[in-house]
C-alpha cells in the first residue's frame, strides 16, 4: 500500500515587491511528498527553491513584500491562503526545519537541554533524542550552550530539535553546505537514518547534486522559479534530460573529473546533440551557448582576453620566465600557538608544528584538511596577516609583487562603500607597477582585468552590494591580479558558491595561473576541488603536513588513514 501524501503544493506562485519592481520567484510549481520519502529541490541561487521551502512553512516575508497564490496542504489540512494564521498551529509541530546555519536558529542564551526539554518534556527523553543523532556523552551536551559545540555537533542538535516533535514534514535547507566534507558526510548519514526512523516526509533544498543523490528519493530541478525536470533521484542524475540539469551535472567536481579540460564545459557529444535539437527547432547552432547556460562556454573567450590584458599591463613579455629554480613561496619550520585563559589558567592551542614546504613558479599547491587542521592559519601567515612564533616565510619569487589573498566571503573582503573601479585603483596605487600611472591608465588596466575575469565595463561603477556572489568573487580575483602577485593565496574561494559559478571561478584561477605566471596556494576542505586546481596536494591535520601526493592520482595515492577518510567522505 502506498504511503499517504504528507505535502501537496499546487500551482504555487510567489512574487516579491520592492523598489518599484515585482519579481516572480516561483511560478506555477506543483509537487507532492509521501510519508517516508525525501524530495530534493535542486538549483542555483535565485532558482526559487528556498522560497518554496519558506512557503511550505508559512514564513514568506511577513512585511507584506511577498504575495503568494496557489494551494498548500499538509497531512490533508488545507493551509490556503498561505498567510493563514493556522500556520502558527502547524509550524514547529507538524512542520519543522533544519537550516544551513544552526547558530541563527539555536538560542544562544539557552542550554541544549533547556531547548530540547520544551519538546521532550524530560532530561531522559532529551538524552535519547541526542543519542538518536549519534551524539556521544549526550548528558554532558545537554548542559552546554550552542557556542560551546562544533559546527557538526550544532547541526546534529538542530536535527534532534527538528525531529523531537515527531513532525509530519521536515524542511532541510542546505543543512550541510557550511561543513567540512567529512563532517558533511557524517551529518548527512545521521539525517538520513533519523528521518527514516521518524517516517516523516522531507523537503531537502540543495544546490549540490552529490548531496541530493545521497539523501533523496526524488529530485525536482529548479531554474528561474520553474521546475524544469522531475523524477527519481537516480534517473535524473544518471540520465538528465533538461539542458540546465545537464549543465549542473557537468559542473559537479568529483575525484574523477577530467583535469585536462575546463570543468563545467559540456562534453563534445552533448554539444553536438544540443546543436541537433536547436536545428530541429529552426535555431542556429551557435545558440548552443545560450541553451546550455550563459558563462559555461567561456573558456575560449577567456583565452582571447589574456593577450589584451598582457598588452595593457605591459607584463606579457616578462611574466613567463623559463627555467626557474627559485620557489615563489618557501615556508620554513613555521610554528604557531594561540594562548588563552581558562579559569585563570593559561592554555595553549598549538595550531602549527614546524611546517615546511615550497611552491614553485607557476605551480599550484592545495592544502586540504578539516576545520582546525591549521591550513587557514598557515595561509594568513603566508600572507603576512599573522606572524609565526618561529620559522620564516619567503614570498619574493622571481616575478610578481608579493602575495594576494582571495577569501571565502568575497562580499566581506570588499569595502562596501567603494566602487569596483576604486577598489582596483587602490590596489594598483599600492604597487611599484602603479607608480607614475595616470588615472586613465589605471582605468584602462582595471577594465582590461575585469574583462579577463568575465566582467564588463558596467561593473566599474558598481559597489559590491550591487553584485551577485559570483560577481563579487570575480571582482576579488580581479583586485588580486590587476597587478599580478608572485603567489595567489586562495582560502576556500568556492565553498559558498553555486556549482556552476564555482567551476567558472576554478577555471579562471587556472587560466590566470598559466597566462600570468602566478603561483597558487589553495586552501580547501574539498579534495575534488584540490585535485582539479593543484599540481600537488598537502594533507594537513593537527597542525602538521602528514602527506604530500600528486593531484592527478590523488584518490589512489593517498596512504594515511586520515587522508583515506577524507577521500572516502567525497560524495560521488
Amino acid at each position: 500500500m502506498a504511503e499517504p501524501i504528507v505535502l501537496t503544493v499546487s500551482d504555487l506562485t510567489v512574487t516579491y515587491r520592492g523598489r518599484g519592481r515585482v519579481v516572480t520567484a516561483v511560478q506555477d510549481v506543483s509537487l507532492s511528498i509521501a510519508a517516508g520519502r525525501c524530495l530534493g529541490l535542486v538549483g542555483e541561487s535565485g532558482s526559487g527553491k528556498s522560497t518554496i521551502g519558506a512557503a511550505v512553512q508559512g514564513i514568506i516575508a511577513a512585511d507584506g513584500s511577498a504575495h503568494a497564490t496557489g494551494r498548500i496542504s499538509i497531512a490533508g489540512r488545507d493551509l490556503t491562503p498561505i498567510t493563514d494564521p493556522a500556520w502558527a498551529q502547524v509550524r514547529g509541530r507538524d512542520v519543522t526545519s533544519v537550516f544551513q546555519d544552526p547558530m541563527r536558529s539555536l538560542d544562544p542564551t539557552m542550554t541544549i537541554g533547556r531547548m530540547l526539554n520544551r519538546y521532550t518534556g524530560s532530561a531522559e527523553a532529551s538524552v535519547a533524542a541526542l543519542e538518536r543523532v549519534q551524539i556521544r556523552r549526550a548528558g554532558e551536551v545537554l548542559k552546554k550552550y550552542p557556542h560551546q559545540l562544533s559546527g557538526g555537533m550544532r547541526q546534529r542538535v538542530m536535527i534532534a530539535l527538528a525531529l523531537a516533535p515527531q513532525p509530519r514534514l521536515l524542511v532541510a535547507d542546505e543543512p550541510t553546505t557550511a561543513l567540512d566534507v567529512s563532517v558533511q558526510a557524517e551529518v548527512l548519514s545521521v539525517l538520513r537514518e533519523s528521518i527514516e526512523g521518524a517516517g516523516c516526509a522531507v523537503l531537502f533544498v540543495t544546490h549540490d547534486l552529490g548531496v541530493a543523490r545521497h539523501m533523496c528519493d526524488d529530485i525536482a530541478v529548479m531554474k528561474d522559479g520553474l521546475v524544469v525536470e522531475t523524477g527519481a533521484a537516480d534517473d535524473v542524475i544518471a540520465r538528465p534530460e533538461d539542458a540546465y540539469t545537464q549543465r549542473l551535472m557537468a559542473s559537479r567536481i568529483t575525484l574523477t573529473t577530467d583535469r585536462m579540460r575546463p570543468v563545467g564545459a559540456p562534453e563534445p557529444a552533448v554539444v553536438a546533440s544540443m546543436r541537433d535539437v536547436l536545428a530541429d527547432q529552426g535555431r542556429p547552432g551557435d545558440d548552443v551557448a545560450d541553451a546550455w547556460g550563459a558563462g559555461d562556454l567561456e573558456w575560449e573567450r577567456f583565452m582571447g582576453r589574456t593577450a589584451a590584458v598582457g598588452a595593457a599591463t605591459g607584463l606579457s613579455d616578462v611574466r613567463l620566465v623559463e627555467h626557474v629554480t627559485r620557489p615563489s613561496l618557501a615556508v620554513n619550520e613555521v610554528d604557531k600557538t594561540y594562548w588563552s585563559r581558562v579559569k585563570g589558567r593559561k592554555v595553549g592551542n598549538h595550531v602549527l608544528k614546524n611546517v615546511s614546504f615550497e611552491i614553485g613558479y607557476r605551480e599550484a599547491v592545495a592544502l586540504v584538511g578539516e576545520s582546525g587542521s591549521g591550513k587557514s592559519t598557515l595561509l594568513r601567515i603566508a600572507a603576512g596577516i599573522e606572524n609565526p612564533d618561529s620559522g620564516s616565510v619567503d614570498s619574493q619569487g622571481v616575478a610578481g609583487e608579493g602575495t594576494q589573498v582571495i577569501f571565502q566571503d568575497a562580499g566581506a573582503s570588499l569595502t562596501p562603500w567603494r566602487t569596483v573601479e576604486e577598489l582596483l585603483r587602490e590596489r594598483i596605487e599600492h604597487t611599484t607597477t602603479g607608480a607614475g600611472m595616470s588615472r586613465a591608465q589605471m582605468r584602462a588596466l582595471a577594465l582590461s582585468t575585469l574583462e579577463l575575469v568575465g566582467l564588463d565595463e558596467s561593473v566599474l561603477a558598481a559597489r559590491p552590494t550591487q553584485l551577485s556572489g559570483g560577481q563579487q568573487q570575480r571582482v576579488a580575483i580581479a583586485r588580486a591580479v590587476v597587478v599580478p602577485p608572485s603567489v595567489l593565496l586562495c582560502d576556500e574561494p568556492t565553498s559558498a558558491l553555486d556549482v556552476s559559478v564555482a567551476c567558472s571561478v576554478l577555471n579562471l584561477i587556472n587560466l590566470l595561473r598559466h597566462s600570468l605566471g602566478i603561483s597558487v596556494m589553495f586552501v580547501t576542505h574539498d579534495l575534488a576541488a584540490a585535485r582539479l586546481i593543484a599540481d600537488r596536494v598537502l594533507v594537513m591535520t593537527g597542525g602538521e603536513i602528514v602527506e604530500t601526493v600528486g593531484a592527478e592520482r590523488l584518490a589512489q595515492d593517498i596512504t594515511t588513514d586520515y587522508g583515506r577518510r577524507l577521500v572516502d567522505a567525497v560524495l560521488a
